[in-house]
């Protein structure tokens, strides 16, 4: 019996512009483009979008973003999602981007380490500080008890309600999560290696307000051991900066050290970097390489502030400048979603008070 031939490997899908990460920031990127006619596939290496802010702090709240006075980061991500929604953007997550590889004629060849391939006619990266990894709390058993008492993000608060907890840690995701948990933990215990502290000033007053009315402690030192029962997380064993070894009682251990930022493959894909951040002008936010572009905490620019609302600016003007790079024929025309009509429909509104659109 004859072997049947192996089946030929698919083409690669055809894409205007493909975006790397699904952030805040690549989510809006979506959005932007569409207004402009453009569609996109979106890749992150995490299983649904939302980056950091789902990932890390779902619950956190975030107080800058314009028009809305306060939103938690996991809701900003589902108002992203429900605004990019008219433009039917692709994802493919649970996927790293493996490589993008520059192609005669200008377009990109985007593969990622599920198989997917695609011919990418502008391509932006919006990958944060690029993969990421907790840095861990480095004590002898502690892979044990990760996932179920000892965690380095939080995606539920209620999961802390009545409580023992000990929060490591000095900068804005441990104070951050103290003052949110003081009083709906049973107990808890905040721990800094120093006296000084890395998160908003606001933040660390109330913190301390909250020690000084007894609702809480802190403590100065170092975690040395871990206490069990059993299988199960008893509590702490610390050493604190004046010398005294003490034993702090915990159901939970929240770490919070920050993170390990590593570009991963970014690092090889020839793009100028300075400080592991991609070079990019303040025009069009391109890299060194003409149609790849690079928008929030992932680039580097003179001024450069790494705030969401600074991306979603800077996702704007990536927006025009992937228009001019696909079709550099085409007049552009700044046009406004109050009183355009084309981008009413790109939107599925109805257009109300028409006007002219203003002329770049």
């Amino acid at each position: 019996m004859s072997e049947k031939p192996e089946a030929a490997e698919a083409a690669p899908t055809p894409a205007e512009a493909v975006i790397i990460g699904a952030g805040p920031v690549g989510l809006f990127q979506i959005f932007e483009l569409g207004l402009l006619g453009i569609s996109s596939h979106i890749i992150d290496s995490l299983a649904q979008p939302g980056g950091q802010c789902t990932e890390l702090y779902p619950d956190k709240p975030i107080y800058d973003i314009p028009a809305l006075p306060i939103c938690g980061a996991q809701e900003l991500i589902e108002r992203l999602l429900e605004q990019a929604k008219p433009f039917h953007a692709t994802f493919h997550l649970g996927q790293e981007v493996t490589e993008v590889r520059a192609l005669e004629g200008g377009k990109f060849h985007v593969a990622t380490s599920s198989g997917t391939r695609l011919i990418a006619g502008a391509v932006v990266i919006a990958g944060g500080v690029g993969s990421f990894q907790p840095r861990r709390l480095s004590l002898p058993g502690v892979e044990e008890l990760e996932g179920t008492s000892v965690h380095y993000r939080i995606k539920s608060a209620a999961d802390f309600h009545e409580r023992d907890l000990v929060i490591c840690g000095g900068g804005d995701s441990a104070l951050d999560w103290t003052v949110a948990l003081c009083g709906k933990a049973r107990s808890l215990t905040l721990l800094h290696r120093r006296a000084e502290f890395r998160a908003a000033p606001a933040t660390v007053a109330r913190m301390r307000e909250l020690a000084v009315a007894g609702k809480m402690q802190v403590l100065e030192g170092n975690a040395t051991g871990l206490r069990r029962d059993g299988a199960k997380l008893a509590g702490l064993d610390v050493h604190t900066a004046d010398g005294r070894d003490l034993r702090v009682s915990a159901d939970h251990i929240l770490a919070f050290y920050g993170l390990h930022p590593k570009l991963g493959p970014i690092a090889e894909w020839g793009l100028e970097l300075e400080k592991r951040a991609l070079k990019v002008d303040t025009e069009k936010f391109q890299t060194s390489v003409p149609g790849i572009f690079a928008i929030g905490d992932i680039n580097t620019y003179p001024g450069k502030k790494k705030l969401i609302l600074s991306g979603f600016h800077e996702a704007a003007l990536t927006a025009f400048a992937i228009q001019h790079h696909l079709f550099p024929e085409k007049r552009q025309f700044l046009q406004y979603t109050t009183t355009s009509p084309i981008m009413q429909k790109r939107l599925g509104v109805g257009a109300t008070d028409v006007g002219h659109a203003d002329s770049i």
